[in-house]
């Protein structure tokens, strides 16, 4: 290797060593005192609708899992737009409102009944369950020592009643299903869950 190529390699490893050194900087010491906000890879948008399990279609008896009515025999009406499903007691046998359940929180059974006469009204949808949260009140508000109580409105007192009564009269043409639908949901001691057939 000649002179001229030895000084030419040596400028190569030297603009190498200073281009490293400038894309270099230390590291600071501690950790950041407020968190960095990064997306994360898995929070995609998904807009297709959640696909319904295949025994749960409408008029299937439901067991809930989770919430106030936990243990309550319901009546699926319909998968909402959120993929959340509709439910109804109806509120006159067991006391259940119509209202949104995950899929995930239910039991299905292989008691149906025919709801295909009972009509849901477009009003009935993911908005009319919708509630204020906490960050969406004023400070007087939150703080507030006289707060209202949650009161049902006359117009959901209404859908309720136009919806349950095509339900309860397709649960009266079955016998007995009006007391299976008021009686809660247990288990006794010595029964396995795993050998139950629903």
């Amino acid at each position: 290797m000649g002179t001229w190529e030895a000084v030419v390699s040596t400028q190569s490893t030297w603009e190498a060593v200073v281009s490293t050194q400038s894309t270099w900087a230390p590291q600071p010491r501690f950790y950041p005192a407020d968190d960095v906000e990064r997306p994360l890879k898995r929070n995609k948008k998904n807009n297709k609708q959640t696909r319904l399990r295949s025994s749960i279609t409408p008029g299937t008896i439901l067991i809930l899992l989770a919430g106030t009515f936990k243990g309550r025999r319901v009546v699926f009406l319909k998968q909402l737009d959120s993929g959340l499903l509709l439910v109804t007691g109806p509120f006159k046998f067991n006391g259940v409102p119509i209202r949104r359940v995950n899929q995930r929180y239910v039991i299905a059974t292989s008691t149906k009944v025919d709801v295909s006469g009972v009509k849901v009204p477009d009003a009935v949808n993911d908005g009319l369950f919708k509630k204020t949260r906490r960050g969406d009140q004023d400070e007087d508000e939150f703080f507030a020592e006289n707060k209202e109580k949650f009161t049902v409105s006359e117009e959901r007192k209404k859908l309720q009643t136009s919806i349950d009564t095509g339900v309860i009269k397709a649960v009266k043409a079955v016998k007995y299903l009006d007391q299976y639908l008021g009686q809660r949901f247990t288990l006794k001691k010595g029964v396995p869950p795993h050998l139950l057939k629903f």
